[in-house]
């Protein structure tokens, strides 16, 4: 079994069931030297779609899952790595008990575009499930965004 890191929707544990069915959430952590950021607006869910860059200054909150093979393939076919959208990464995440080595998706474009209002409650709700921090949790809550009228919607 190995372990992933989702910083983006996949941080929501009812969105996780439903992608990969057996594999819990292990824990949480910080990916240090990284930046949250947002890129495939062409391409994404209703805009641009959560990525991560290295920056040097900037720390991006985890959440840790223990996801076997079979979830694994599901999820690397949800994130388009078949189709070169996201490429997997290991990483070093730090956790309260020490840290850890892990895969992470990152997207394959150019850095960029606003992701729409609707992902960026997704993935506030889900860091504050998960408990991040209370400021983490309000910037992501007041990042720029792009409302979507109706009719725009996603059906999944």
């Amino acid at each position: 079994m190995s372990i992933y890191a989702a910083y983006g929707s996949n941080m929501h544990p009812e969105q996780m069931v439903q992608r990969c069915p057996h594999s819990p959430m292990s824990g949480t952590g910080w990916l240090r030297g990284w930046r949250l950021t947002f890129s495939g607006e062409d391409i994404g869910w209703e805009g641009a779609l959560a990525t991560v860059v290295e920056d040097p200054d900037s720390s991006v909150f985890v959440v840790l899952y223990d996801v076997p093979e079979d979830d694994e393939a599901r999820l690397d076919r949800w994130e388009g790595t078949e189709l070169d959208i996201n490429r997997k990464i290991r990483v070093r995440v730090e956790t309260q008990e020490g840290a850890v080595l892990a895969w992470l998706y990152v997207m394959d474009a150019y850095e960029g575009g606003l992701p729409s209002a609707r992902y960026i409650g997704v993935m506030a709700d889900a860091a504050e499930i998960a408990g991040a921090p209370a400021d983490y949790v309000r910037d992501l809550r007041t990042r720029n965004s792009r409302n979507v009228g109706p009719g725009n919607g996603i059906t999944d």
